[in-house]
């Protein structure tokens, strides 16, 4: 029955059905031929219902339509100004922005195809006039827009807490790690293309001059340690500091940047509830397709599956993230997400692995599926950007690619990169 569920699944979504629908219809398969046992088809939109009855929620539209005002508003031209001032005289000066620009959006919008779209309609035809491949500067855009999910406010932190009942704020911390070693390594991957190909640095900048666009950034910039601080603080809860954000976000664009208009606000609300919808319909198509995996007992025979190979964690964590790569390649990152997480939860509490190790290193290994085709989410916006072939970004994105990889790797093996800085705040 299962089986026939999971195959009518990959079927709708190979004849170009959305995932969320494909989802639904597959559970309501499986509930039909497992009828006789007891299964009663009105679970699938109770299901759907209780998946999304959560406040925890909240926080998703919140975080997103803040990310959309701030776009709207300035923040990502000013940011731009902000990272060449700081990085620009970096080899290959451009691509270096690219990412430091990125690096600091994903602490906004918290997520990947909104940073990869905000920048790249203004970096890669920058990127282009110098003389950047066009492959590479989509490349480059893609690389650093997949650190928005890692850093907080990120989406896929959220879903996973409210899955797996964890703290938002610990989670949100324990990506920050990652995220730098990641940032960090494009920057010299960016540094020795560019000595490679020749690409020029610009002018280092004056401190005068890195203090006056610090001064107009700072705005934007103070907008993750309010998240973090008035969360820690216990002054404000997960949902608070989502509204708060809002409202912060608003007042910066109309009265501070005066660059968003009342005019506007109604193309901002429609974006950001559009955005959010298509999430939480995913995480409610979930639902059902989640409670017959549980009821037809799938995620323990996994989990015994995975088990009976090894009891070492870090034998199992790389099963686990050959699981998830190949997942990646199939599924994007949300969908995956709500579909896996938990089947994998009893492996992680059978060995008593940390939660928040564990979750961490499932995110940053789903985000990675953004990279690589066949799927590669961020490889078809950025060329899409850059009206750049999908292949000639696919083979630039690669020494990218093999650094997160490698960023994977280290958090797995090494749980103190993750847990160290939630330890070290929530203490």
């Amino acid at each position: 029955m299962i089986i026939i569920s999971t195959l009518v699944f990959f079927a709708l979504l190979l004849i170009g059905l959305d995932v969320g629908f494909s989802m639904i219809l597959a559970a309501l398969i499986g509930m039909v031929l497992r009828s006789g046992a007891g299964i009663d088809p009105v679970m699938a939109p109770m299901t759907l219902v209780s998946s999304v009855d959560s406040v925890a929620l909240i926080t998703i539209p919140m975080f997103v339509l803040a990310g959309e005002i701030m776009n709207r508003g300035g923040v990502t031209r000013r940011l731009i100004d902000w990272s060449a001032a700081m990085v620009g005289h970096f080899r290959g000066s451009l691509s270096q922005v690219s990412i430091m620009t990125n690096f600091i959006m994903s602490g906004i919008t918290g997520s990947a195809v909104a940073d990869a779209t905000a920048t790249g309609s203004i970096l890669i035809p920058e990127m282009k006039k110098e003389g950047y491949k066009p492959g590479y500067a989509s490349a480059v855009v893609a690389a650093g827009s997949m650190l928005g999910p890692i850093l907080p406010p990120s989406i896929p932190m959220i879903l996973y807490a409210v899955m797996a009942n964890l703290s938002v704020l610990r989670l949100f911390l324990a990506g920050v790690v990652p995220a730098i070693l990641l940032c960090a390594g494009y920057m010299v991957i960016c540094g020795i293309i560019a000595r490679r190909r020749d690409y020029r640095a610009r002018e280092k900048a004056s401190w005068g001059t890195r203090i006056k666009v610090t001064r107009a950034s700072i705005w934007a910039l103070m907008m993750p340690l309010l998240i973090i601080g008035g969360i820690r603080s216990g002054l404000i809860t997960d949902t608070e500091a989502a509204g708060m954000i809002c409202v912060y976000a608003l007042v910066i664009g109309l009265f501070v940047y005066r660059d968003l208009k009342y005019k506007d606000l109604g193309a901002v609300f429609y974006h950001a509830g559009r955005t959010s919808a298509v999430i939480l319909f995913l995480l409610a198509a979930a639902g059902p397709f989640a409670w017959l995996l549980s009821e037809s007992h799938i995620a323990t025979a996994i989990s015994q599956a995975i088990l009976s190979i090894s009891t070492d964690h870090f034998t199992v964590l790389v099963v686990v993230n050959l699981l998830l790569l190949a997942v990646g390649m199939i599924l994007e990152p949300l969908p995956a997400l709500v579909m896996f997480v938990p089947t994998l939860l009893p492996i992680q509490a059978q060995l008593g692995i940390d939660p928040i190790h564990f979750a961490t290193v499932v995110i940053v290994n789903l985000m990675i599926g953004m990279l690589h085709p066949p799927v590669g989410l961020l490889v078809f916006v950025t060329s899409a950007i850059g009206r750049t072939p999908i292949w000639s970004v696919a083979v630039e994105v690669l020494p990218f690619l093999g650094w997160s990889i490698v960023v994977l790797i280290l958090i797995s093996a090494f749980p103190g990169l993750v847990v160290w800085l939630p330890n070290l705040v929530m203490k």
